[in-house]
């Protein structure tokens, strides 16, 4: 008894109910998703061992936290082969989303964004499949892309899935569904806490977090890596020196990091963007767009095969510093365009791989030059590929904070989170205008979600007699029920109403008069003026004065009426008036109005 009471005294028992079953949901889903992550990650590698490497014999470096399942085979290296992979899987790719779900196009994590604000959460059962299949196709093939959107997608469909299948609300599944999002991220990239971070932030432009989603996609990420690491090891992604942040000066070094990553992070969206455009424009059949940036992809197998598939062994090599500045600069230019026809043509795949590299071979250009002609207060060339990692990937996605944790997550190191929160804030400062992720909205308060959230509450607070005391309110207009046609008609033309109430001798109200079914009676062929108010009048549910506006917009929605007549509560043969939905909106912007008027400070004395 005594710990019921101190249960209850914490946490209200429904509450309590409520949250613990919201976050085994979130642990189901995560176990599921982590699952997910292992079966599209083995698609991957068979991708990759059956194409790249057994039909063309390209076996790209890997680093250090990749997982070789199936070796490697003799295939000595074929580059025509590998230059058409590309087009083959674009198309065999292409041809998976237009048959089954178009929606599982392009990077994945955008759709998921567009699900959460404007689409209940609400993402089909096939998606994931689709999503994972077609990836795997794009990724094996050398196509330039990351995993991170597919299992993004993947996740939130499996959220949305169960979500769906359990009969939950709305809001729920919109949570389960970004739960899951992050599940995916969390998993395939061993970093927990980034995976729910990300998933709460990436949501928004500007520097604001989907507050309400953080436990519970802290919950599914922590279940998927769990079981993603099993399958997997707990080794982070790449392996790195012990760097570390002893002389306040470098800062001044990574000031001019951050200016570079930060311009490298627009040119990145706006050449994506430009050829994702283009490709939108084609007026070609669909699954053969993929197909095209496929063309444009395997012309690179020829000369830098470095930017084909998700290229993490470059990230690992330059890491090491193995890679020289030539190779280091076309490395930028190349997987920029190459992504770009990737993700762009639609095929699918993630930006957010694609972003990591280019971060790391900018910041280990900047490192070289640094380190070879200034050597002031130089960090080492890791330093840079790290921090680099991190500012291009928060300029570009209006990330910031997730971002740092997410990269030090990634190399297993947080000695570097000073230098890489300076670059990523100001690369994220620079760079703001412009995002990766167009569904992405600019703060809670843009969202449709919390705009109807904030224009409930609001409506909660305000009754239905308040907005009959408005002095603009227009007065009613009642009619018997002999009232003729002819006067009927008379009435709702020198009125803005919608209805009419019809009363019987003794006042006493009977139903309404409703301006369609007018409509539809002078329509017929042969007009009756005969017809009288109690020939047009039908049933209506009614409002009382002590009922919520909240209350009052939901009847409007049930019945499909614009007006609604409003009763005395303790008789309802009696009208007080009408309320209309102009008259909820009238009342909602006056209250809204009046608390944010501030009034002035009092005179001095």
């Amino acid at each position: 008894m005594r710990l019921q009471g101190i249960r209850d005294f914490l946490l209200p028992a429904s509450r309590a109910q409520d949250v613990g079953r919201l976050l085994a949901l979130c642990g189901g889903i995560g176990v599921l998703v982590g699952g997910g992550a292992i079966l599209f990650e083995l698609a991957v590698e068979a991708g990759r061992f059956g194409l790249l490497d057994a039909l063309a014999g390209y076996r790209p470096p890997a680093s250090s936290g990749d997982t070789q399942i199936w070796g490697t085979t003799n295939t000595p290296f074929r580059p025509w082969v590998l230059a058409l992979l590309p087009v083959a899987g674009g198309l065999i790719g292409g041809l998976l989303i237009y048959w089954l779900a178009p929606e599982a196009e392009g990077h994945g994590t955008d759709a998921v964004i567009d699900a959460y604000h404007r689409r209940g959460g609400y993402i089909r059962a096939r998606v994931p499949v689709v999503k994972a299949l077609a990836s795997a196709v794009t990724l094996g093939s050398g196509g330039s892309a990351g995993r991170e959107g597919p299992v993004a997608q993947i996740g939130a469909g499996i959220g949305s899935s169960v979500a769906r299948l359990l009969r939950l609300s709305t809001r729920q599944r919109r949570v389960l569904m970004v739960a899951g999002m992050a599940a995916g991220i969390g998993s395939m990239f061993r970093a927990p806490l980034a995976g729910a971070l990300f998933a709460a932030e990436v949501l928004y432009k500007e520097m604001d977090l989907e507050f309400e989603v953080i436990v519970p996609a802290a919950f599914a990420s922590i279940a998927a890596y769990t079981v993603f690491t099993m399958a997997f090891g707990t080794s982070p992604l790449f392996n790195t020196a012990g760097y570390t942040f002893d002389d306040p000066l470098e800062l001044i070094t990574y000031t001019a990091l951050a200016l570079i990553v930060a311009g490298g992070a627009k040119i990145y969206v706006r050449t994506f963007y430009g050829i994702h455009d283009r490709f939108s424009r084609l007026r070609i059949w669909q699954p053969l767009k993929p197909a095209l940036g496929g063309v444009g992809v395997g012309l690179f197998a020829f000369f830098l095969p470095d930017v084909l598939g998700s290229s993490y062994g470059v990230v690992q090599q330059t890491l090491d510093g193995h890679l020289p500045l030539m190779l280091l600069g076309a490395i930028v230019v190349g997987k920029i365009i190459t992504t770009s026809f990737t993700v762009g043509s639609g095929q699918s795949g993630g930006v957010f791989g694609p972003a990591i590299v280019i971060g790391a071979a900018l910041g280990g250009l900047c490192g070289e030059i640094s380190n070879q002609f200034i050597d002031w207060h130089s960090p080492p060339v890791g330093a840079f590929v790290i921090v680099g990692m991190a500012g291009f990937f928060a300029g570009a996605a209006n990330t910031p904070l997730s971002t740092i944790i997410m990269v030090s997550e990634m190399v297993g190191n947080y000695h570097l989170l000073v230098p890489t929160l300076w670059v990523s804030t100001i690369s994220f400062a620079l760079v703001r205008r412009s995002t990766l992720y167009r569904s992405q909205v600019s703060r809670r308060s843009d969202s449709p979600v919390h705009r109807d959230e904030m224009l409930g509450e609001v409506l909660q607070t305000i009754n239905v007699q308040d907005a009959l005391d408005d002095p603009d309110h227009e007065p009613i207009a009642i009619v018997n029920l002999k009232t003729p046609l002819r006067k009927i008609v008379s009435l709702f033309g020198q009125t803005h109403h919608d209805v009419l109430p019809v009363t019987d001798d003794d006042g006493h109200f009977l139903g309404v008069i409703k301006d369609f079914d007018l409509r539809h009676a002078l329509a017929a062929e042969t007009v009756n003026d005969a017809l009288i108010a109690g020939d047009l009048m039908k049933t209506a549910p009614s409002l009382t004065p002590d009922e919520s506006l909240h209350s009052a917009m939901h009847k409007m929605v049930e019945s499909k009426q614009d007006e609604l007549v409003v009763v005395a509560r303790d008789d309802p043969s009696k009208i007080v008036g009408t309320l209309s939905r102009r008259d909820l909106i009238a009342a909602y912007d006056h209250r809204i109005r009046s608390e944010s008027t501030v009034p002035p400070a009092p005179a001095p004395q």
